[in-house]
């Protein structure tokens, strides 16, 4: 049965009008879906998202736009068969529709909890610490980020339409910006009906997602300066919507993430017994038949030391040998077909090109063994190619062949293997297989700067190893150069890209209100109730305990040092203390200042405090000696709610001594009852 496709616009599901685009099944050449956009007014949809889907994204804080992303990814899990039973038509395997299905919503799954623990309960991010600008500190500086109060339109490729759809739609949601999804038609039915189960849960605001599933129109004509294009495809493609008049006009945000020409190297510490030359091997075959290596990480051009290369070649043409290629609902199939036959053709002549300067040792370019329909389906034989002087090689180089395409290449030593992973001009990934910490050292700083995502693998994590292909969300994808030059994901990174970094400058009074934190200089309440003794919504931010100063004695130094073990010379030699250039005689622990300063603030009966989990930012300013003594200001900071039922609240601890002068700060986290 063939499905028509329908737009999400202006919060209603649209059929397109006019000439329709057929989606045809890449196993048999049947059309199982149309797709039109025609008809709709994408300035409208524009409009919607920004005054309609922003202003209720930006009401909510990071938490609760978190859990929106939590729902949606639980809805993407409970009908992942609906989405399984479309993927087939696509070519893809039940192992290739895991990564796009699954791993879409673990995507989303990690990218709602790092929300939920790494950003506030509030809809701005402080950026860095604050800047005192004024001698008397009443003049300060901090950097924040804010939402756009745009749209975001994402154009994506075919390869993962569920995946590559949501390590985008994610950080934009969280980051509070509506987003616009043009998925790539040729696997539109995937998209459409994942963008339907996201709908169907009711947690998405109004504007907050729609969807195009044919042509954009005239969408870059109506973009703006607070609007985000992020575009996964060609690089031809990527050039023609970056020299948009309008793009480069209003100073669109533009993310892109393009062709790459993706390495993999053997170390040179590598031999043919070594573990980590089984695991090259076996990763090369991986990336040549995972999505039929349409993958923008696959591996294309693969290095081996020269002495190793025949011996690489027969064991990847051994693995090859076994690849059962063909229907994907055949069990014994472990590579599918290509997305269509329009691309089949394109890695074939293009593959035919790279014929002209790379030995074809295994695999027809023309010809396909496969358990299903050899003419109507998209199937191609993995195409392993050779070249034995890749300095002499162009093609090899500059020309991404998205398909089962690699070719295999030598190098005489290090530095020469760096040169030519370099050659690629920027990718999105590059993997090094060895077991040499200090090779591993010397292909950072000698490619680092050429690809966005360095994977180096060995015997000791491989078990562990998501491999050379996979991008994970909490790592940025992206690459410079050839790549786009562009980033996704990377955790909380990618919340940003959505996200206007502004300079604040003022007094700290001003400051402190807008990120809702307290800031050195801002007022204070001097406590009368112990800070302790209020819950976590009547606790004020500024409200400060000042406590009673304690003497710190010479037998206390002593017992700490024997009680602990921490004898160190400092505190229990006079001699050799006073012969510090720092410290000028004995002086007490660190730790001991800390276990003082908390008996001097904590309130000891249950209550509202229900754990201190940890303290941050510790530096020990100035020594203490005996006989010197210590008090604590400690300042409720700031707080967020992290259940219905307990918050977390970061507390200021400054310890001075009797002359005022500060010994040590930190930064306190206590969880506190609501």
């Amino acid at each position: 049965m063939t499905i028509r496709l329908q737009n999400y616009s202006v919060d209603a599901w649209v059929s397109g009008v006019g000439a329709e685009q057929p989606v045809v099944s890449a196993i048999n050449g049947e059309v199982v879906a149309l797709a039109s956009s025609g008809g709709l007014d994408f300035a409208a949809m524009l409009e919607h998202a920004r005054s309609v889907g922003g202003p209720a994204l930006r009401a909510m804080t990071f938490h609760q736009r978190a859990n929106i992303l939590k729902a949606l990814a639980q809805a993407i899990i409970e009908r992942k068969e609906e989405l399984y039973a479309l993927s087939v038509t696509t070519g893809a395997t039940r192992g290739d529709s895991w990564i796009d299905i699954e791993g879409g919503a673990g995507t989303l799954f990690s990218i709602s909890a790092k929300g939920r623990r790494e950003l506030p309960d509030d809809v701005l991010i402080v950026d860095g610490e604050l800047e005192q600008i004024g001698k008397e500190g009443t003049f300060v500086g901090q950097h924040v980020y804010t939402t756009l109060h745009g749209a975001a339109l994402h154009i994506n490729a075919f390869n993962f339409p569920v995946w590559g759809m949501l390590e985008k739609l994610g950080p934009a949601l969280l980051a509070g910006i509506p987003v616009i999804v043009k998925p790539a038609t040729a696997t539109a039915q995937v998209a459409e009906h994942a963008v339907r189960i996201m709908i169907e849960t009711g947690v998405l605001p109004r504007g907050g997602l729609q969807l195009i599933v044919g042509p954009v129109g005239d969408t870059l004509d109506h973009l703006g300066c607070q609007d985000v294009v992020s575009f996964t495809g060609s690089a031809a493609t990527a050039v023609k919507l970056q020299t948009h008049p309008v793009i480069a006009r209003e100073a669109v945000r533009f993310i892109a993430e393009r062709d790459s020409i993706n390495a993999s190297i053997l170390g040179p510490d590598a031999d043919a017994d070594s573990p980590e030359f089984g695991l090259f091997v076996k990763e090369i075959v991986r990336e040549m038949t995972v999505k039929a290596g349409q993958k923008c990480t696959a591996i294309r051009r693969a290095f081996v030391p020269r002495g190793l290369l025949d011996r690489t070649q027969q064991e990847i043409e051994d693995r090859l040998s076994k690849v059962v290629i063909g229907d994907p609902a055949n069990d014994t199939v472990t590579m599918g077909a290509l997305v269509g036959i329009s691309q089949r053709e394109d890695v074939r002549a293009k593959a035919r090109e790279l014929a002209t300067e790379c030995k074809l040792i295994f695999g027809s370019i023309d010809t396909v063994e496969t358990l299903g329909d050899a003419v109507l389906g998209a199937y191609q034989s993995p195409l392993l190619f050779r070249n034995d002087d890749p300095w002499t090689a162009k093609v090899v180089h500059d020309l991404e062949i998205f398909g089962p395409v690699c070719t295999l290449m030598p190098y005489d030593d290090p530095g020469d293997a760096l040169a030519l992973a370099n050659r690629g001009n920027g990718s999105l990934a590059l993997s090094v297989f060895s077991h040499s910490p200090d090779v591993v050292r010397a292909f950072v700083l000698g490619s680092g700067a050429f690809h966005g995502r360095l994977a180096f693998i060995d015997r000791d994590c491989a078990k562990e190893s998501t491999g050379h292909g996979s991008p994970l969300p909490m790592l940025i994808h992206g690459g410079p150069g050839r790549a786009g030059g562009g980033e996704e994901m990377g955790g909380m990174r990618a919340v940003k890209h959505y996200m206007q970094r502004s300079a604040l400058q003022g007094s700290p009074r001003s400051l402190s209100t807008v990120v809702r934190q307290w800031l050195p200089g801002a007022p204070q309440t001097e406590a009368i109730a112990h800070p302790f003794r209020k819950r976590f919504g009547e606790l004020e931010l500024g409200y400060t305990l000042k406590t009673e100063s304690r003497t710190i004695t010479l037998d206390d130094v002593e017992h700490f040092a024997h009680f602990t073990g921490d004898t160190f010379y400092a505190h229990m030699d006079e001699v050799a203390a006073a012969a510090s250039p720092i410290f000028g005689g004995r002086v007490a622990h660190g730790y001991l200042i800390l276990s003082f300063a908390a008996g001097l603030f904590v309130d000891p009966a249950p209550g509202p405090v229900l754990a201190n989990f940890g303290l941050e930012n510790l530096r020990f300013i100035k020594p203490v000696k005996p006989g010197e003594s210590i008090k604590v200001a400690l300042t409720a900071k700031a707080k967020s709610l992290r259940s219905p039922k307990m918050g977390e609240v970061r507390w200021s601890v400054a310890v001075t001594n009797q002359d005022n002068e500060l010994v040590a700060a930190y930064d306190l986290l206590t969880m506190n009852a609501v």
